[in-house]
């Protein structure tokens, strides 16, 4: 490639560099890091190709000022925490929506599998949620409360319990994403079809209401954030798929640190998940209105937070370039 086409090819990217460094352009952190990357990997081609010309004494300028500018930044970057749930993670969740859709579309189909294949074979529920389960929940039934099973355990137990399964199931769901996304599929069609029949038991049962509006008091947040996992496998197994114009093993590594910021954010939901069903599930006999709430309520925040808001973070990003 001649040095003129190698520069018209990146001098974007590069007028980006100068923008955050001497125009004070907003730029995150790690997006500046990843750019830097880019950066320094132009340098190492110009060196080769264009060892006397211009373009590796420029790269060379804005190399030093970038990696000062790095550093510079972490350092004096204070809140952490909150700039990441705030700001650094919704603005890189924003270019994984697709992934997230995907995610969310091959749970819902092979949930309407399994309340499918439950409504056509008596031995399909049990296959699934075993035989233990079934005939506890049908003494429950004949008990007059079918939701028992959520009212046995020690609050503080259940809820320490529940959250750390919800945790593994997801992390499973990300960390199979290695296997070229088919992993993540798995688990995918794996929970779904447990969902779908268990749904379809309670309505061959007359319990739909009943039971719908007990479960997805911690249902709501609890399957969303496995489908989100779902999401993190799949970018995972995308990065190892397409590595685009990166190599495969420098687009893995991206994607592992994609796929585990996606993870993290996934933490406070699960807490949130593993205390209504520790303490609040339970609590069957609360009004129609106040399960409406909750429930209600719990799929506007992971809506808004994990669709809305990282559209709005982007689009105020735009506004300020």
């Amino acid at each position: 490639m001649r040095e003129a086409a190698f520069v018209n090819k990146n001098k974007e990217k590069w007028q980006l560099f100068e923008d955050a460094l001497y125009k004070k352009k907003i730029i995150s952190p790690d997006k500046l890091s990843d750019l830097y990357v880019e950066l320094t990997d132009d340098l190492s081609y110009a060196k080769t190709f264009y060892p006397t010309g211009n373009t590796v004494v420029y790269l060379n300028s804005i190399a030093s000022a970038a990696h000062q500018k790095i550093y510079k930044t972490k350092k004096e970057s204070k809140n952490r925490f909150l700039s990441f749930f705030k700001t650094e993670f919704p603005l890189m969740f924003y270019g994984y929506q697709k992934q997230l859709f995907i995610a969310f579309l091959v749970f819902g189909f092979f949930t309407l599998c399994g309340a499918f294949s439950a409504a056509n074979d008596v031995d399909f529920v049990r296959l699934i949620l075993g035989d233990g389960y079934v005939n506890m929940t049908l003494e429950n039934i004949e008990k007059g409360d079918p939701m028992a099973v959520y009212k046995k355990a020690n609050e503080v137990d259940m809820f320490i319990g529940i959250t750390i399964n919800n945790i593994k199931v997801a992390m499973y769901a990300f960390v199979l994403g290695m296997l070229f996304s088919v992993g993540t599929l798995y688990i995918m069609m794996q929970n779904g079809i447990m969902l779908g029949s268990f749904l379809y038991f309670f309505y061959d049962k007359g319990l739909f209401w009943e039971s719908s509006r007990t479960i997805w008091i911690h249902g709501t947040i609890e399957i969303s954030v496995i489908v989100i996992a779902g999401c993190a496998g799949l970018v995972l197994g995308n990065g190892l798929l397409f590595p685009r114009t990166y190599t495969r093993l420098e687009s893995f590594k991206r994607s592992i640190k994609d796929g585990l910021k996606i993870m993290v954010s996934t933490i406070p939901f699960f807490i949130i998940a593993g205390f209504l069903e520790g303490f609040v599930t339970r609590h069957t006999e609360m009004p129609d209105w106040l399960a409406i709430l909750i429930i209600g309520a719990s799929l506007v925040l992971i809506i808004f937070y994990y669709v809305i808001y990282p559209i709005k973070v982007y689009k105020n990003q735009l506004t300020h370039e």
